[in-house]
């Protein structure tokens, strides 16, 4: 597309009575601004939009792995791996896994992402096989002791296929499903939603020199190809969930430029995910080296992506992004 509409959510009681509600959810809008890769940046009011874009803009989203989009959702992140870059290792024992799944329901997780396979920059590539017996076991234990939504994290259609037949209500491809060919069929199949990730390169090349015309809008046209293709596999767009894929092939100038307009990517109509986590930005510009002191970094991006209507976070510290996007709710004067 040549013009790109990207709506500026407010979350002011001040309210006009000609706002517009964001994507169902507890931003509203009057005005939008359009991005052009020919022309600077303009702000026009949102009357001025066409029907169909406000329409994406506007309209609720479908639920995720029977989560209601209307609020935010806090996704928790269980690695199943000897080598992720935060939590390498710590629950690569099945129980240890388990027991950190029910604790971060217990903290208001309302989602846990099973990966077993690292995608941290320069993580070499897991056999399905050995992803398959990582990410079972976890899977079979926690949906015979909880009800909670399972995700599974991979980009291998034979291991999205297992966990969905587990139990998992969502597909979380990093690769938005150009890794196996398969997975665009598997996951049509499946019946379940899928997350179409963006990301430049593979985990182990990706963060070798990233370049980009202009990361929003090349980042852009990526998801909007790959929703195209999961269309044409039979994949409505009801059940699809976009990720920019923060630091996937992205300097931290990337990163930061995705985050300040996170809200561009509303107009596909679908939930957004974010995954900012512990990131290595986060400790270049908070000054913690370690994954596990980058909490209070990684709380500001998340709130910042609540500011901007993001219904789905990815989180290590799970206590603590729910405490916060519950007091975030309470000072938008919602119950």
């Amino acid at each position: 597309m040549s013009l790109y509409y990207r709506p500026l959510p407010q979350l002011d009681a001040a309210r006009p009575a000609d706002a517009l509600t964001l994507a169902g959810g507890w931003c509203w809008f009057d005005r939008v601004e359009v991005l052009s890769r020919t022309a600077p940046p303009r702000i026009v009011p949102a009357a001025d939009v066409p029907q169909d874009v406000l329409l994406r803009l506007t309209a609720p989203r479908a639920s995720v792995a029977g989560l209601g989009m209307g609020q935010v959702q806090i996704m928790g992140i269980l690695n199943v791996t000897p080598d992720s870059f935060s939590d390498g290792g710590s629950f690569i024992a099945p129980d240890a896994a388990l027991a950190q799944a029910i604790a971060m329901q217990a903290d208001g997780a309302s989602i846990i992402d099973i990966g077993g396979e690292s995608t941290r920059p320069g993580a070499a590539l897991v056999p399905d096989a050995e992803e398959l017996a990582r990410t079972a076991p976890v899977i079979a234990a926690l949906r015979e002791q909880s009800d909670i939504a399972i995700s599974i994290d991979t980009r291998k259609g034979g291991v999205a296929r297992a966990a969905v037949a587990m139990g998992a209500g969502l597909i979380n491809d990093i690769s938005a499903m150009t890794w196996d060919p398969q997975m665009a069929q598997i996951a049509a199949d499946s019946g379940q939603p899928i997350c179409l990730m963006h990301a430049k390169g593979d985990p182990e090349t990706m963060q070798a020199d990233p370049q980009y015309d202009d990361v929003l809008l090349d980042v852009f046209d990526y998801l909007a190809d790959r929703i195209a293709v999961a269309e044409a596999a039979g994949i409505p767009r009801d059940r699809i969930v976009v990720d920019p894929g923060i630091g996937f092939g992205k300097t931290q100038e990337h990163n930061l430029a995705l985050l300040r307009r996170l809200s561009l990517f509303h107009a596909f109509g679908c939930p957004i995910l974010l995954g900012a986590s512990r990131k290595r930005f986060i400790g270049t510009i908070t000054g913690a080296q370690a994954a596990a002191d980058r909490m209070a970094g990684s709380l500001a991006v998340t709130l910042a992506g609540v500011a901007q209507g993001v219904q789905i976070h990815r989180v290590h510290d799970t206590k603590e992004a729910k405490a916060a996007c519950d007091m975030a709710r309470a000072l938008r004067g919602q119950d």
